[in-house]
């Protein structure tokens, strides 16, 4: 199975990059074929020019290996912290650049955008690993939880994938070393039940 594990967080010692850390090691320590893309430490650019716009403008030899390796991808792995009950801008530029028309979704015959998009992505499962500073009872009270909706809803059902899994750990500011090897063992165990051997 090929999967594909998109890491967004500047700090290299971050949480984060331990997470895409454990859920690679396990990916491949089940056969799979990992591609990994650390957004930042790959100075990826998250500005999307007009002229990428259209189904099948002419790509960037970066975003055109993006689309390509997501197009063919059996499985997707997301890791981020919450910022503002969004992902990072440069994993929003991700998306927009590589969650294209004519690559993760297209409209039917005489469809102008207005209508509902068919999903073409082929993976059938997505994991999206966050963390967050904010407690989970307070975040979905007062924010509503938006990251489960923008994932789950506008971003992989649009695309057409079945299964969806988020996991969000925290608070981690205030996290014991014990609590974060807990959560990496975590990580561990849903990479593993999601992507068996």
């Amino acid at each position: 199975m090929r999967v594909s594990v998109i890491l967004a967080h500047p700090n290299p010692a971050s949480l984060n990059h331990a997470i895409a850390a454990a859920a690679v090691r396990e990916l491949a320590r089940s056969g799979h074929d990992v591609a990994y893309h650390d957004l930042y430490a790959e100075g990826f650019d998250p500005l999307l020019p007009t002229d990428e716009i259209p189904e099948g403008a002419a790509l960037p030899a970066q975003i055109d290996a993006h689309c390509r390796e997501i197009a063919a991808a059996d499985g997707i792995v997301i890791v981020h912290p919450n910022w503002w009950g969004m992902p990072p801008a440069i994993l929003k530029g991700w998306v927009d650049r590589v969650l294209r028309p004519g690559v993760a979704y297209r409209f039917v015959e005489g469809d102008s955008g207005e209508g509902e998009p068919v999903g073409l992505l082929r993976a059938r499962a997505a994991l999206v690993f966050n963390t967050s500073d904010t407690p989970p009872a307070r975040e979905a009270a007062v924010f509503g939880d938006p990251l489960e909706s923008l994932w789950k809803t506008c971003i992989f059902g649009l695309c057409g994938v079945q299964t969806f899994r988020r996991t969000t750990f925290g608070v981690v500011v205030t996290s014991s070393d014990a609590q974060r090897e807990g959560w990496l063992a975590q990580v561990r165990e849903i990479v593993r039940r999601c992507f068996p051997a």
